[in-house]
């Protein structure tokens, strides 16, 4: 994964642009009955309605508290992300879910993290609707999960536990399995 080269000469910079973090949280209409998409940012921004536009897409200012992306050592990371439920918000999400599918809890909805720098981000989060830097390109790697588990559900906050799609229960790598019947010629290789 290689950063785009605008974000990566900007970070390089005496004085780098604020690093903005935000979620996309997507329902499979298999799993969940539905394919909606929810957009958050943990941060403030410069509009007084608490979003920001990214590419065109609005997210919602709204308590996120996200850990553990780093990569160890020969393991994949496991992500944790806290969502605020102070509003609600979260547990009408949860219980529109478990409505058509029951006991789900958003297991294996797909959570993405977007990290970009504000001086990319639309005009339209700008006060004079103008930013000549805008550039819906200008991100670094999307990390992608999905949601494993939902770890705790309280008035307050709700927390899943994230891993990345190859690392599920039940999820092989490659999804073929090789045989000699499918490659005869190197079936005196496999054992």
């Amino acid at each position: 994964m290689s950063v785009n080269s605008a974000v990566f000469s900007n970070l390089q910079s005496i004085n780098p642009s604020a690093i903005i973090e935000l979620f996309t949280l997507q329902l499979s209409t298999a799993l969940h009955g539905a394919n909606t998409i929810y957009r958050f940012h943990a941060g403030s921004n410069l509009n007084a309605n608490g979003q920001i536009v990214w590419d065109g897409n609005s997210y919602l200012r709204f308590p996120i508290r996200a850990s553990g992306f780093a990569f160890q050592r020969g393991q994949l990371p496991r992500p944790k992300i806290s969502i605020s439920n102070a509003t609600g918000l979260m547990s009408s999400i949860l219980l529109s879910v478990n409505e058509t599918t029951t006991g789900n809890d958003l297991t294996g909805a797909t959570v993405t993290r977007i990290r970009t720098l504000a001086k990319f981000i639309d005009a339209v989060n700008f006060a004079d609707n103008t930013n000549a830097t805008a550039d819906p390109t200008a991100e670094f790697p999307q990390e992608v999960y999905s949601i494993d588990r939902k770890s705790t559900e309280t008035r307050e906050v709700v927390e899943f536990e994230l891993a990345a799609p190859t690392d599920l229960a039940g999820v092989r790598i490659p999804k073929r399995q090789c045989t000699r019947s499918v490659f005869p010629s190197i079936g005196t290789f496999v054992q």
